[in-house]
């Protein structure tokens, strides 16, 4: 991010908003209070109307920490910033809207104009400690909703947001929503410059295939290669929450990172549980990042309350029950008790010290941070040293259980999983001990951040690599008419992938990483609900990726000399070929597509030539047709 020192807001007549270009990305500016009587209310909500009664519960009750911070002075601010994922629910009472009120139909869609399932909240929580008040203090939180994860824009906006509406009130969400009104449409893995007032955002936005998939395929998804080059540039980022902190708040168990990743990718349950909102969120976060490229499917709530309307299921559940797969973030511990049968519990973090410092600092875009995290005050690391006595510790830990975080906070993994990715201790030795400097620690930090991330990576890629032949998209070959129909993508038999795949091997990269029982982690994966969702997403860009290469044959290649070396026969199967092209591409038009203009005028010209060296007799049948003979005028 690049911000001047001081940030000043628009004067009163330049705060003009243009709504459409607001939910473009966001859909709205919340203002929740704390009320004693009353619980958690939404004072303000911008644009109004764009929420129903059950989501502003939702989001009312997931703004706030579980329990207010503790070890304050007498008279003391103390701010964090987490964020949280709801599903949409509930319905409007009444469509009719008074003329005097500026409300907005509700928008339940992304950019893509496809149906959104879930809202992000980006949340500014400040509580502020004074003996005089009722019960010794209050709180509020200013919340940024949107249907995208773009926390590397989200949490700098809300640095400037957040302490902006303390400052000036009900102004600051009228100045931000006007910057954000002037903003291009998102554009998915590309950097963006966002002004916000005098200050200027630089984000690394997630790429396409990492955000939800509804519907048609985005024409901006690549096609990549199942192995994609490693980037020399790390601030590009291959996954959601690139800007995560992995090794700050996986410092004190990152020998079980390996197990981890392989959690999430097979799709099990996890629940990790942290004693602050910012440290279970960016728990959350940072795992997520870990299977990037992968496009997670399961579902994943950074911050999870027992407020929210899915915990009454999970509450349900019966001894024996299968436990959903998803990732749960919470601080509680009542979730210890209540989620018996969830099989893989994460404890990270550390209570929070005496401070009022942000949990994020200021970090920039390419996940660089200036400022320790809220609660991140671990001891130091020391990867190379073998130690008697921690060995008894995690001896004990595991047979103690997770229960025992009721009476002290400890960072640890409970798993039954049996694990077939082994730890890269050679990835460890290379991490760097910040020692005791604040300055150089967040420097290591960073250094760490990119170590890790660039092997998670290589390893997430070298294990999907086997599934590439399946998403290769077939070219039309030389001396071939690129006017028939293309042949279909290479059929998937899970049967057959694993029989070929215990043939060939894993792989160099993953031979020495995995046990012998190397191939149940490729049935586990397909078994998984991360799978279908992912294949299916890549076998759509890959046949996209084939239309595009047929249709721009199509539109190069010089008819006649296919006219030439073909029999009677096979002119009448191309005529029949480009008739069907023809008319795909008209409708394309009649849709708006702009490039489908050149090509209906390219096969107009193809048609009316295979037709000129037709019969007399089968140039009289065709014409029969009507819309075949206004075709040929």
């Amino acid at each position: 991010m690049s911000r001047s020192p001081s940030f000043s807001p628009r004067t009163e007549s330049d705060t003009n908003v243009d709504p459409e270009s607001v939910q473009r990305w966001i859909v709205a500016f919340c203002i929740i209070r704390f009320d004693l009587e009353r619980g958690q209310l939404i004072e303000e909500c911008y644009p109004p109307g764009c929420l129903t009664p059950e989501e502003e519960l939702d989001v009312a009750f997931s703004s706030f920490p579980d329990s207010v911070s503790q070890h304050h002075n007498r008279s003391s601010i103390h701010d964090c910033m987490f964020f949280f994922r709801v599903q949409r629910r509930g319905s409007f009472l009444g469509e009719e809207v008074s003329s005097g009120e500026n409300v907005l139909k509700r928008k339940n869609h992304n950019e893509k104009g496809h149906e959104s399932k879930y809202l992000y909240g980006f949340v500014f929580n400040r509580q502020k400690h004074d003996e005089r008040l009722k019960r010794g203090g209050e709180q509020k939180s200013v919340v940024i909703l949107s249907h995208s994860p773009y926390s590397s824009l989200f949490k700098p906006l809300l640095q400037i947001m957040g302490p902006l509406y303390f400052d000036i009130g009900r102004k600051a969400l009228d100045c931000i929503a006007a910057s954000v009104s002037t903003w291009a449409s998102p554009l998915p893995g590309q950097l963006m410059e966002l002004p916000i007032g005098n200050a200027t955002l630089k984000v690394n936005l997630p790429p396409v295939h990492s955000l939800s998939f509804v519907g048609e395929v985005s024409f901006e998804e690549p096609a990549s290669s199942m192995a994609p080059l490693l980037p020399t540039n790390q601030s590009i980022p291959y996954g959601l929450f690139h800007d995560s902190d992995v090794f700050g708040i996986f410092k004190g168990i990152l020998l079980q990172l390996w197990l981890l990743w392989e959690l999430l990718l097979v799709g099990e349950p996890i629940l990790i549980i942290a004693p602050t909102p910012p440290q279970c969120c960016e728990a959350v976060a940072s795992l997520v990042s870990l299977i990037a490229p992968l496009f997670v499917s399961i579902d994943f709530r950074p911050y999870f309350t027992i407020h929210d309307p899915y915990f009454a299921h999970l509450n349900s559940l019966q001894e024996g029950d299968t436990f959903p797969p998803m990732v749960l973030g919470v601080t509680n511990l009542f979730f210890l008790k209540s989620l018996r049968n969830i099989p893989n519990i994460v404890s990270v973090g550390s209570p929070a010290p005496n401070s009022t410092r942000l949990p994020f600092g200021s970090r920039a875009s390419t996940g660089r941070i200036s400022g320790r995290p809220e609660g991140f005050n671990f001891p130091q690391l020391n990867l190379k040293k073998f130690s008697p006595s921690n060995l008894i510790n995690a001896v004990k830990l595991r047979r103690d259980g997770p229960l025992c975080l009721m009476t002290e906070h400890k960072e640890a993994v409970w798993s039954g999983y049996m694990p077939i990715i082994k730890p890269d201790t050679s990835i460890l030795n290379r991490l760097v001990d910040a020692g005791l400097s604040p300055r150089v620690e967040e420097s290591m930090s960073v250094v760490n951040n990119e170590i890790l991330r660039r092997h998670f990576l290589e390893l997430t890629t070298n294990f999907l690599a086997p599934f590439g032949p399946y998403f290769r998209a077939n070219t039309p070959s030389v001396g071939s008419s690129p006017f028939v129909d293309p042949p279909p993508l290479s059929a998937f038999d899970a049967d057959e992938f694993l029989g070929s795949l215990s043939t060939r091997g894993p792989g160099k990269f993953l031979s020495k990483r995995m046990k012998s029982n190397w191939l149940d982690l490729y049935r586990r994966f397909m078994k998984g609900h991360n799978f279908k969702p992912w294949f299916q997403r890549k076998r759509a860009v890959a046949e996209q990726e084939q239309y595009r290469l047929w249709r721009q044959a199509r539109m190069n290649a010089d008819v006649q000399e296919f006219i030439n070396i073909s029999s009677e026969l096979e002119i009448v199967e191309t005529f029949n070929a480009i008739e069907r092209h023809l008319l795909a591409e008209m409708q394309q038009r009649k849709n708006s597509v702009d490039h489908s203009t050149a090509a209906c005028h390219k096969l107009k010209g193809d048609l009316q030539a295979v037709f000129n060296v037709l019969p007399k007799d089968m140039q009289h049948l065709l014409l029969m047709n009507p819309e075949r003979a206004t075709l040929l005028q």
